[in-house]
């Protein structure tokens, strides 16, 4: 890539007044634009911070115990069918019916050895879970224990040992694990500041989000304020602080304002209340300070976050890696040729949006089509709407946020991306590229040399590579 990066300048070549001028002038606007954003973002952050007050909010709690009955676990040994008795087959939830309509009906049965020790005690399996996933052998799960109940023993026929859940704690981790494993791998220091950054994602959602949306506080502007924040730790922790990140994440914030004014719009017309929905309506039975429709208002805000994210620092990196390919092109050749790989990526991020919403809702979209509605009447019921509604708005917002970040990276690239000898800016990150950047130019046919020059001659990428290394 000898001759594409020299730019028609030698190799030490001072750069003019004017394009120091540009690059500060472009700086000094981005400056202008985030910095008074970011103040204004905290302190509204700051104004609506919740106060940590739950008086009257109370919620029984699922898991809670009446005093003598625990919560154990243990690991299956063996597992039986056999009959039980009505009081047996309908289990503590009253589960199904119809396996309770005579006393002769068949139970499954897990002989389970508890964790903490002792004989291996015989725990029934909900007829739910017998019927649809079932038990094996070597599966851990949590067990009520009602034998040492206080007062009177369990009624006549009544199970002492009755099945909650199974205990998940070692695949998640695995999972957890892996996943982590391969994202450093692939994107090394960039992958580990991601995933801590989207930890610190994470407590913004937990302690101001959440708790704000339960006292009440403005679901749009709680919305705004919790994902700009979030928007704005996760691309300068991840990517670094720099004209790129910055492009970013003006497009991204442009594009989460187009999907909270959708999204506004959409949750009053469409009439979105979560009718039907059994955890809405326990929000709205424990407090009236609860807005269901602001939740599903935050909820389609905060959705769209990753994806938006995703195609905004992706068609900033593409201005910035087409322009260090081809530093000489044109502005308007520059933004088309971004806006190609744009298209390409908002065919392929729709599909994400529709099948990730799809693969969520599957056990709706199979009731839905057990009811045998209309494909239109289906499409705008209660059950699924909101997913409908979260499909689109999430998409419009990514939409529009690429041509905006394209252009964006493309007036700021072209001030800024000339530093010192004809070169263009470089973070530490970038340097990981150079194979990735010149295994693309030889493609397109910008060089025929790179690969022979070597020590001072091979001064672009290599050569600050050795610098940075240095």
């Amino acid at each position: 890539m000898g001759s594409g990066h020299s730019h028609g300048h030698t190799g030490h070549s001072e750069p003019t007044a004017q394009s120091i001028a540009a690059r500060r002038k472009a700086n000094r606007i981005l400056a202008a634009v985030l910095i008074p954003l970011t103040l204004l973002t905290l302190a509204a952050m700051a104004a609506l911070w919740p106060s940590g007050n739950r008086e009257g909010l109370t919620l029984a709690n699922p898991y809670a115990a009446a005093p003598g009955v625990t919560f154990d676990t243990g690991r299956i040994q063996r597992v039986v069918t056999e009959g039980c008795s009505q009081a047996t087959a309908q289990g503590p939830q009253q589960g199904s019916q119809e396996g309770a309509q005579n006393g002769g009906s068949q139970c499954m049965f897990a002989f389970t050895e508890p964790d903490k020790g002792g004989n291996p005690v015989k725990v029934v399996i909900n007829p739910d879970i017998a019927k649809s996933h079932g038990v094996r052998v070597g599966d851990n799960i949590r067990y009520l224990n009602l034998s040492n109940a206080q007062g009177a023993s369990a009624a006549q026929g009544s199970p002492s040992y009755i099945f909650v859940d199974f205990v998940r704690t070692m695949p998640i981790i695995l999972l957890a694990v892996l996943y982590a494993l391969v994202v450093v791998a692939v994107a090394r220091w960039r992958g580990l500041r991601a995933l801590i950054g989207l930890v610190g994602a994470y407590f913004v959602l937990v302690s101001f989000m959440l708790p704000g949306l339960v006292e009440g506080k403005p679901p749009l502007l709680l919305a705004l304020v919790g994902s700009t924040v979030i928007m704005i730790g996760v691309l300068y922790f991840a990517h670094g602080f720099s004209a790129r990140t910055s492009t970013a994440l003006l497009g991204t914030i442009f594009g989460l304002g187009i999907t909270a004014l959708l999204a506004a719009w959409a949750t009053d017309a469409a009439n979105l209340a979560g009718v039907g929905n059994h955890d809405a309506a326990t929000l709205t039975n424990i407090s009236g300070s609860i807005s269901i429709s602001g939740i599903i208002l935050c909820g389609l805000i905060i959705s769209g976050l990753g994806v938006l994210n995703d195609v905004t620092i992706t068609q900033s990196s593409a201005v910035w890696e087409l322009y260090e390919l081809a530093p000489a092109t044109s502005a308007r050749k520059l933004f088309t040729s971004a806006m190609r790989i744009g298209r390409d990526h908002i065919a392929s991020t729709v599909y994400t949006i529709a099948f990730a919403y799809a693969g969520a809702a599957l056990p709706v979209l199979i009731i839905v089509m057990l009811y045998d509605r209309p494909l239109g009447e289906a499409l705008t019921s209660a059950e699924l709407s909101e997913e409908v509604i979260r499909t689109l708005v999430g998409s419009i917002g990514l939409v529009l946020a690429i041509p905006v970040t394209t252009l964006i990276a493309v007036l700021v690239v072209k001030a800024t991306g000339i530093r010192t000898g004809g070169q263009a800016e470089v973070t530490p990150d970038d340097v990981e590229d150079t194979g990735a950047l010149a295994a693309a130019a030889a493609v397109a046919g910008e060089t025929a040399t790179a690969g022979v020059d070597s020590g001072p001659t091979a001064e672009t990428r290599r050569g600050r590579r050795a610098a940075q290394r240095g």
